[in-house]
């Protein structure tokens, strides 16, 4: 559980900086995402901002919750499905953010001073990570926790980064799908093979 090991002390490092002068500025200068930044330079920091906390929400309380997500993902998928999931969510909450603001304000849009927000975060991932685990090994009482909870949560309080957590709920649906039907795919393609040459060795 090296990865979920990291994840934590990533963001308990970029808290306890961002407590000082230097450090606030540092955490800005590389991990800060807000919606009105230019989009190259965005993305240059969306890996850091994966592990910037909210100023605004309690940092140790959502720890526990990030090293589960992390530590179950990391046993259940692997490392490297586990950074593609965390970061493909949290991308595409930040990507959907800007497309929202540049629709303007009123029904899917955004207002510009929306674009002020900072990204959510670790949030994102967490919540990506969860949903992802709880469809490919359909535990719907982990979706509900999670994934279900987030989304009552964002139609109660709709704010930008409750919109980017639906997004990022949204995301993680399409992607264990596509992996289900992937993986379901090759497994019945090679059945099929297997049998094939059954019959081919039997008919000899």
């Amino acid at each position: 559980m090296s990865l979920a090991l990291l994840a934590t002390f990533a963001v308990i490092f970029l808290h306890e900086i961002h407590q000082t002068p230097r450090g606030a500025v540092v955490v800005r200068l590389f991990g800060e995402v807000r919606g009105d930044l230019p989009l190259p330079l965005a993305l240059l920091r969306t890996p850091v901002s994966l592990f910037v906390p909210a100023l605004e929400l309690p940092v140790w309380a959502g720890l526990p919750k990030l090293f589960l997500a992390f530590a179950l993902a990391e046993l259940s998928l692997g490392r490297t499905r586990t950074l593609m999931i965390a970061y493909g969510t949290t991308l595409a909450g930040t990507l959907s953010a800007r497309a929202m603001i540049g629709l303007g304000p009123g029904g899917l849009g955004l207002p510009p001073e929306a674009g002020q927000a900072l990204d959510t975060g670790p949030s994102a991932a967490v919540v990506g990570l969860f949903t992802y685990l709880a469809v490919i090994r359909r535990a719907p009482v982990l979706f509900a926790l999670t994934g279900g909870s987030m989304v009552l949560q964002s139609v109660s309080n709709p704010n930008l980064a409750g919109r980017e957590h639906l997004v990022a709920v949204g995301v993680a649906i399409i992607l264990a799908v596509l992996h289900e039907r992937f993986r379901t795919g090759r497994l019945t393609g090679r059945i099929r093979s297997v049998a094939g040459n059954r019959d081919t060795e039997g008919s000899r």
